[in-house]
């Protein structure tokens, strides 16, 4: 399996470990202002996915209508649950599917702010994807051990471990 394919399958998995954790909050504790970028819980899940829809679009030349990165395309829990996890293994079927060369290749497209355009290849914009998951679920892991929650382990060896595999 080449790393693009693994990451979005550990992409998947601590997802869903996170989602566990942040179902034993409280409505309250999802929704209150942590003082993070995005400040709640709940806004900083749906940022994550709104920046996974922006970045997949973009490679598969789907527009997901998205236009502002602070944008909650749901405010429930379980639909946004329910989303992360189509997501996640809409990525995991795409990335699936590429070649090296697919990998390579360029994508072209606009920011969310501005008309210029932009050209990078879709292996790079699938690294920034990864990144800047693991960025935010970091924010999202310190916000729920503040809310009292602990989150389980959520690095990549765990994952190697789960799939039996090193």
């Amino acid at each position: 399996m080449n790393h693009f394919a693994l990451m979005a399958r550990f992409n998947e998995w601590v997802n869903a470990r996170l989602y566990a954790s942040a179902a034993e909050l409280s409505n309250e504790d999802y929704r209150r202002d942590r003082k993070a970028f995005f400040g709640s819980i709940l806004n900083t899940l749906n940022h994550l996915l709104v920046v996974d829809r922006l970045w997949t679009g973009r490679i598969r030349g789907i527009d997901h209508g998205i236009t502002s990165l602070e944008q909650i395309l749901y405010d429930d829990f379980a639909a946004l649950g329910a989303a992360r996890v189509q997501e996640d293994r809409d990525l995991i079927a795409y990335v699936d599917g590429l070649d090296d060369d697919g990998l390579r290749e360029t994508v072209t497209y606009k920011r969310t702010k501005g008309v210029q355009e932009h050209t990078t290849r879709r292996d790079h914009i699938l690294l920034t994807l990864y990144n800047h998951q693991t960025h935010h679920r970091g924010q999202v892991h310190t916000m729920l051990t503040q809310a009292g929650v602990t989150p389980p382990a959520l690095d990549v060896i765990y994952f190697l471990a789960d799939l039996n595999q090193d």
